[in-house]
């Protein structure tokens, strides 16, 4: 949430951003889709926190005749095997989860070999997937 706020912040979008409470199920993408329908107006675009968070909000747009990614776009995080399919099309972030768990143990492996070794952290460089759920931001007439 922080690095997401300090990358607004750094755009020029820290007043447009909202963070919504939830967790990272297709329910908390439905119940946040239903909070920003209960708003003024729709955000231009949504990132939610994962893939299935994503569906959950897509399909509460969707219920509620909202057009993704005409009038929201829609950008999930995990690249799952769901957000490939030809009826969902998501687009998301992917981060290499082979490389990713690599890491986890071999870091694990050395602190067990010898625990006097600081705890490290490997941070891979992500990869948006553009699929067919984002869009340039529609027109506003405000």
């Amino acid at each position: 949430r922080r690095a997401f706020r300090a990358a607004m912040r750094a755009h020029g979008l820290a007043g447009s951003a909202r963070v919504l409470p939830g967790a990272h199920t297709e329910e908390s993408g439905s119940a946040a889709g239903r909070l920003l329908l209960a708003g003024d107006r729709l955000p231009t675009a949504v990132f939610a926190s994962n893939d299935r968070c994503a569906m959950g909000l897509m399909h509460t747009l969707d219920r509620a005749g909202v057009h993704v990614p005409r009038e929201v776009s829609v950008v999930g995080y995990d690249d799952s095997h769901l957000s490939h399919l030809s009826h969902i099309d998501l687009s998301t972030v992917r981060q290499d989860p082979v490389r990713l768990a690599e890491h986890a143990v071999r870091f694990a492996v050395e602190r067990l070999a010898d625990a006097t070794l600081p705890p490290r952290e490997a941070v891979l460089e992500p990869r948006l997937v553009v699929r067919g759920t984002s869009a340039a931001p529609p027109a506003r007439a405000d």
